[in-house]
Order: structure tokens, then C-alpha cells, then sequence
């Protein structure tokens, strides 16, 4: 049999580059309405990544008025703040709104929340079909650097590899329904070489990347994830500016605030299976970035370089997860 014959595995993605509004729970969920809209309609997706930390915010240059071996009370107060803004998982009407987004426009969502679970704060991504709703949760394994102060660790119980079945029309190509295997590795998780691994052996074809690292550096780590794992990788990175936080949020010059000045810069990218661009990165601005992919490419990629396979050697390296 000819490649020619093997009818095409299509399906249109996208990433959505956008921030959290000044901690506004309210204003956020509206905002991933209209773009989870804007992903559907216009550019007729099945699936959509929102960036990390999301719906909760990331406090970028927050210092929590923590230092080694002292903690203030105003550094408490902010603490207090971010933690009511955050969301339990799943039992919360933010899940049920996301839900209802996801049912209303056929679009799986993977979107980045902070998790609140007692009194400790997580970062974690879920993961919402629009057919059963809430499906699983990721916790982020490492927090960076300081953000440890705020967030906890996550732990091998909640790191799935999701297989989901897209219904897509005759129209769009004549393979019938679409099956796709996905995960998501947040911001510096995806330097965590065992982690990928792990995704990797469990095939992930759809490797989502949700983070707020906007430097050049991070293309690189995208396009490498996706040579080595042989799958398609969608980064959806936030982009904000200081009018984007509450007015007496952190700022790098505290003394000249400017409301156009970038906070986080944005760099969202979906990459094939053999390091090719299909679209971003977006470097300004938000806005939804969406790419039509074939998941055959995934085994056209692997034919000389499985690592969970042919390259893996057992016989040398022993791998397992501890739960």
C-alpha cells in the first residue's frame, strides 16, 4: 500500500494567546468565551489551549513581601487576595461555565487555572470536552523558582495522557472521526526531560504547552519537544500589559507605571512533528492562533526517531513512573 492511500487524520487547533483580566473572575470567564468563539467561528477549531494561569492570574513580579526567613503581613494580605481568586477543582461554577463554553461551541478546552485545594494553591490545566465535560486535571510538578512561595507541588497522580475522539465532517477529510492523544506540561515542566518521557511513552500526539515564558529561548524548547517527541506542540503563552493587573500590582518601575507597558510577552507557536512552524509566534499582542493538522505526521515522524520505542533502548535505560 502507497502512502497516498492512507486518507489523511485532519483536525484544526488552536492556541490562544490572552491574559487574565486585572483578577477579575468574571471578566476573564468572559473573555474565554469570546475567544473560544473566535477559535470556533472564524477559524472553525476543535481545540483550543489557553495559557497558564489563566483564570486565577500569574503575579508576575509579585513578591508576596516574602524574604528568607521572614514573611510581612501586608506579603499575607496579597496572599489572601490571590488565593480568594482562585477556583477549587472540579467542584466549582467556574468548571460548569467552562462547560457550557465548551458544549455551546464543540470545543475542547485546556485551559490553565490556579487551583485552590484547602489552603494551599496549585497550578494546574484542565481539561474540558465539550461532550462529558470536566475529564482531569494536571498539577504542575515544579513550581519555578519563587513561585514555589505561593504555589505546591503536584504529584504523580494527576498527569494523564487523554485519548479523545473528534466527529469531524466528510467535508473536512475522508478518514471519518479523528482520535487524538493529549497531555500538557506547564511553563518549565517542559525542561523536565523524565516528564516528557513519560508523555511520550503513553504517545501524546497533541503535546499542549501552556506557560508565561515569553523569552526567544523558549521557541527553541518548543521545536526541540516537538522533534524529539515526534508530536505537535501547542505553546499558548500569555500576553499582558500593566493595565491588565489591579492598580497596585507589582510593576518592574514602580515610579513611571505605564498601562501599555508589556508584563508578559506573549510568543505563542504550534509546531509540527519535524520542527515546522505552523503558526506564530505571535509576539505582540492577543489574539488566536489556529493551524489544520495531520495526526498521520506523528507516525510519518516516528518512522526514524520513536524515543519510547526503536530509540528508547530498554535494554540499557530503565524508566517507570512512581504514582
Amino acid at each position: 500500500m502507497s502512502a497516498t492511500q492512507v486518507p489523511p487524520k485532519l483536525l484544526r487547533v488552536s492556541v490562544i494567546q490572552t491574559c487574565s483580566a486585572a483578577y477579575s473572575l468574571e471578566e476573564t470567564l468572559e473573555k474565554l468565551k469570546h475567544l473560544t468563539h473566535i477559535a470556533k467561528e472564524r477559524d472553525g477549531s476543535q481545540f483550543a489551549v489557553f495559557p497558564e494561569a489563566f483564570i486565577g492570574g500569574y503575579p508576575k513580579y509579585s513578591t508576596f513581601g516574602a524574604v528568607i526567613g521572614d514573611r510581612s503581613l501586608p506579603g499575607r494580605d496579597e496572599f489572601l487576595r490571590y488565593h480568594s481568586s482562585a477556583i477549587e477543582v472540579p467542584s466549582s461554577p467556574v468548571i460548569t461555565y467552562i462547560e457550557r463554553v465548551s458544549a455551546e461551541t464543540n470545543v475542547y478546552i485546556v485551559v490553565g487555572v490556579i487551583e485552590r485545594d484547602s489552603g494551599t494553591l496549585y497550578c494546574t490545566v484542565v481539561f474540558i470536552d465539550p461532550e462529558r465535560g470536566y475529564v482531569a486535571k494536571h498539577r504542575k510538578l515544579v513550581p519555578t523558582a519563587t513561585e514555589r512561595v505561593i504555589w505546591g507541588q503536584g504529584d504523580g497522580s494527576t498527569l494523564p495522557v487523554l485519548e479523545k475522539v473528534f466527529q469531524v465532517s466528510e467535508s473536512a477529510h475522508s478518514g471519518g472521526p479523528v482520535t487524538a492523544k493529549l497531555s500538557a506540561a506547564v511553563c518549565w515542566e517542559n525542561y523536565m526531560p523524565l516528564l516528557r518521557q513519560y508523555y511520550y511513552s503513553l504517545g501524546t500526539q497533541l503535546y499542549c504547552a501552556p506557560t508565561v515564558d515569553a523569552r526567544p529561548a523558549w521557541q527553541n524548547s518548543m521545536a526541540h519537544i516537538a522533534i524529539e517527541g515526534r508530536c505537535f506542540v501547542l505553546s499558548a503563552c500569555q500576553y499582558a500589559e500593566e493595565k491588565d493587573f489591579p492598580p497596585d500590582h507589582s510593576v518592574v518601575d514602580p515610579t513611571n507605571r505605564e498601562p501599555s507597558k508589556v508584563m508578559i510577552g506573549g510568543g505563542s507557536v504550534i509546531i509540527s512533528p519535524l520542527g515546522q512552524v505552523l503558526a506564530g509566534p505571535l509576539l505582540k499582542g492577543e489574539d488566536v492562533l489556529t493551524a489544520q493538522l495531520d495526526l498521520n505526521d506523528c507516525v510519518r515522524g516516528k518512522f526514524d526517531l520513536d524515543v519510547a520505542g526503536h530509540y528508547s533502548r530498554p535494554d540499557v535505560f530503565n524508566f517507570g513512573l512512581k504514582a
